[in-house]
């Protein structure tokens, strides 16, 4: 079972992947960076419904610079949702900016409401580190989700990505009658080979929310990651597979009970034939990306070594020998899944 017992290290976005990020318009100019945001004066801890300790805490920033700072918050919202423009911020209102201390990035939840018909959005505002921004695009280019994010300097602004968290739905809806186990089983069989593909580690199920989309008679489901700190960063191979996490242990068992080991291979098949149909229709991106990642030094070097001869191992290969970093071993994995 793979425990991550140490929070990884930070590492600042470099010149190539800056480049990167400046020519596929993710880097925009923001009126407020994260270290702003540090100049709260105040905090309290935040409940949800139940009552229970969020582990987030509110802050609350001085009178005199609070009106500055949450129309920056609301300029921000413009801009990653309608393209800068500011007519769509009338009816919008910043409710309430948590603050997540015990995360790798220390990251700002920021919850917009409508004050028309009361509805709410989140956005976050975090420390830009170069391992979550490769993740947030290898997320982009190779899974069927899209996601919108910013980076400026050292800060990172991500969207919202709704759904049921993981530890939620195994602890509320697990037992639901109408819940289909076997798409809900199969899911899972794809979400942990694209995890694995990538090498998007630590897909406990807090880091994943579950989304559900009824549709005339079934249901679908799609499982979306939602924290991607650790991506290729850590030496063990388990790390990367979600199906060794204890806190998926009941999905796992349901798995066994109603898919065959002929079935979940056809599952992995078929999400390799996806994803490397993927990887043709981005070839040009994926390469430019993978260019700068394989230049960039996002992981310790016994990690990369240790993970390398894990993967020989595995695909029973010499190939990843010669990878020097944690990108080269990305794309070696992903050329695995083009040669099929």
């Amino acid at each position: 079972m793979p425990i991550i017992t140490r929070k990884k290290q930070i590492y600042s976005i470099g010149n190539r992947l800056r480049d990167y990020l400046v020519q596929y318009n993710r880097e925009h100019p923001l009126p407020i960076q994260y270290t702003d945001l540090l100049r709260y004066d105040n905090s309290i801890a935040l409940f949800d419904k139940r009552d229970r300790d969020t582990l987030w805490e509110t802050v609350f920033y001085p009178a005199s610079e609070v009106d500055e700072i949450l129309l920056a918050l609301k300029t921000i919202y413009a801009i990653l949702k309608a393209d800068g423009d500011m007519s769509v911020t009338g009816h919008l209102t910043i409710d309430r900016v948590d603050l997540c201390s015990y995360g790798n990035t220390v990251p700002f939840r920021v919850r917009v409401r409508n004050l028309v018909n009361d509805n709410f959005d989140y956005f976050y505002i975090k420390n830009a580190d170069a391992s979550r921004v490769y993740g947030l695009e290898l997320e982009h280019i190779l899974s069927p989700n899209r996601i919108s994010y910013l980076t400026s300097g050292k800060t990172l602004i991500e969207e919202h990505i709704a759904g049921i968290p993981g530890d939620m739905f195994f602890e509320q809806q697990m037992q639901d009658p109408d819940r289909n186990p076997v798409r809900l089983c199969k899911e899972f069989v794809k979400f942990n080979e694209r995890c694995f593909l990538r090498l998007l580690g630590d897909m406990h199920s807090s880091n994943f929310v579950v989304d559900i989309t009824p549709d005339f008679d079934e249901v679908y489901y799609r499982i979306r990651a939602i924290d991607f700190d650790q991506q290729s960063y850590e030496g063990r191979k388990s790390v990367y597979m979600p199906q060794y996490y204890r806190q998926n242990q009941s999905i796992i068992d349901l798995g066994r009970a109603c898919l065959t080991p002929e079935s979940v291979h056809q599952y992995q098949v078929e999400e390799r034939s996806l994803v490397a149909g993927r990887l043709r229709v981005e070839q040009i991106r994926i390469r430019e990306l993978m260019t700068a990642m394989r230049q960039d030094s996002i992981a310790p070097i016994a990690n990369v070594e240790q993970l390398r001869e894990a993967l020989n191992r595995h695909y029973h290969t010499r190939n990843f020998t010669k990878c020097r970093t944690m990108g080269d071993i990305v794309w070696q994995s992903l050329e695995v899944v083009s040669a099929h």
